[in-house]
């Protein structure tokens, strides 16, 4: 189902600017606001909802790449 939407032309080039920064549009993250907002995320099996975060939202590890044998450090 489509819908639309308005608001002003500068809160949404915003929005669009911060959904760019994170690797996704701002129509997924109406979407996933949305699922939040029915609480349907929290219905979904951990895994899934895992899944679904790593496909919609972009990680912020600043360039930093992670051993596995960082995992285990001091274990």
């Amino acid at each position: 189902m489509n819908i639309t939407l308005s608001a002003d032309a500068e809160l949404i080039e915003q929005a669009r600017e911060i959904a760019a920064r994170q690797g996704t549009s701002l129509n997924e993250m109406v979407r996933a606001y949305l699922r939040s907002l029915v609480g349907k995320s929290g219905d979904e099996d951990p895994a899934a909802e895992l899944l679904r975060l790593l496909e919609t939202t972009a990680g912020h590890s600043g360039g930093r790449r992670f051993r596995r044998e960082d995992a285990y450090e001091g274990r």
